[in-house]
């Protein structure tokens, strides 16, 4: 007996839809077109069967279109085809200062900046408690395995790096950011700032993507090495910030040691000199005929800059402070 309740109810809801004679939807509707499911959804078709009438106006507008399309994909890089969204949402039409098109949509021109070069590359945190040795003496052991490993290949090398790297700003801003929920309260900006260096480590990965291709091993590598990595970082900073901090600094030194060595290769001529990625011309605001000894340059500096500001963490937890009581350094490059 219920079930036939069910059905009844069922029936006068889904009835007038399925059945009714004119459906008030616009469209394939007004035709007979519309099958059964739009009668059930009428919104969602409805936006379906605009979007495909206006690309059906479209082609017949344009007639022979289709060469023009494709001369401007050759010519920008980049299909300047229009989307239409039910939504209502349009990409922004960006342009660079010099008024050209802006090309790069995983990052904005507010994004980009000059980079610091002036920051002393040779600091170093002299470690004294027993936590800080423990940091330091595990940065130091995963280093030997990576050195045999790369050798002199620095580019290869940097993408391995810079998978890893990018992965303690966004764990540690995921926690804080969770624990700002928790508690209802502020983060001092620590949250924004974690995540300015995830996406810092990120840029400076696509950037070394446009020198090298990683080989199938090296993915595989690096699978495995993200995936352990990130869930050992996740439990350490749970258990303990300032340590987590600590092995991000000595991490951060590693790195600016290995661009060190990048850079003393690339001066000697063991590797070329080639010019600069286009993407990291606008990231970093280099020059035009900017080389690839100039991007290593800044990535060491922001690898510097990672250091100093993972140290300082560090320091606020040893002082028996929070990260939320003392201000951010943001925008620190």
């Amino acid at each position: 007996m219920s079930s036939r309740m069910a059905g009844a109810a069922l029936l006068r809801h889904l009835g007038p839809r399925l059945f009714a004679a004119e459906p008030a939807v616009s469209g394939l509707a007004a035709r007979g077109g519309m099958p059964a499911a739009a009668r059930i959804l009428p919104a969602r078709m409805a936006s379906t069967a605009a979007e495909a009438a206006s690309a059906k106006q479209h082609g017949s507008a344009g007639g022979g279109g289709g060469g023009t399309e494709k001369q401007e994909e050759a010519a920008g890089g980049q299909s300047k085809k229009a989307i239409v969204s039910y939504w209502g949402i349009e990409p922004p039409k960006l342009v660079k200062a010099d008024g050209t098109e802006w090309r790069w949509p995983c990052f904005r021109p507010w994004d980009t900046y000059t980079s610091d070069t002036s920051i002393d590359v040779k600091k170093h945190h002299e470690p004294t408690t027993l936590p800080d040795k423990a940091a330091y003496l595990l940065v130091k052991s995963l280093r030997v395995p990576m050195d045999l490993f790369f050798q002199r290949r620095h580019a290869s090398h940097a993408l391995l790096l810079e998978t890893v790297a990018a992965v303690p700003g966004m764990v540690g801003g995921m926690l804080l950011h969770l624990r700002s929920l928790r508690r209802f309260e502020h983060s001092g900006g620590w949250i924004r700032a974690l995540l300015e260096e995830a996406e810092n480590e990120r840029m400076h990965l696509m950037t070394f993507l446009e020198v090298t291709q990683p080989r199938w091993w090296e993915r595989a590598l690096v699978l495995a090495a993200q995936g352990a990595f990130f869930n050992a970082y996740f439990v350490g900073y749970l258990l303990s910030p300032k340590f987590a901090h600590r092995v991000v600094g000595y991490l951060e030194e590693e790195a600016v040691h290995s661009y060190t060595e990048y850079l003393k290769d690339l001066e000697a001529g063991v590797i070329d000199n080639t010019p600069a990625p286009a993407i990291a011309i606008d990231y970093w605001r280099l020059p035009a005929d900017a080389k690839l000894k100039d991007v290593v340059t800044v990535v060491r500096a922001d690898e510097a800059h990672h250091r100093d500001v993972n140290h300082f963490a560090s320091d606020i937890h040893y002082q028996g402070m929070k990260l939320k009581d003392t201000p951010a350094p943001l925008g620190y490059h």
